[in-house]
């Protein structure tokens, strides 16, 4: 592990801080997984130009179940 210094917007860094604590996250945890997303070449480079723009905009905690939101979502829905 290396140390890496940035200068970032006050209320940027507030924000973050606040998800990454709602999260369960560390900050630096979640920028190292934002890092690691955006620089995994072979999957930038199958994505169309209009999906090349928003990769990284949405990030899913790391606890997140596609198949418990489906169902929570099909849940209330239906009942």
């Amino acid at each position: 592990d290396r140390k890496l210094t940035l200068i970032i917007e006050k209320s940027v860094i507030e924000r973050a801080e606040l998800f990454a604590k709602n999260t369960g996250r560390s900050l630096s945890e979640i920028i190292e997984n934002y890092l690691v997303k955006i620089t995994q070449e072979e999957d930038i480079n199958n994505l169309t130009p209009k999906l090349k723009k928003i990769v990284g905009a949405v990030s899913l905690p790391v606890d997140f179940s596609e198949e418990e939101e489906l169902r929570s979502a099909l849940e209330k829905k239906h009942l």
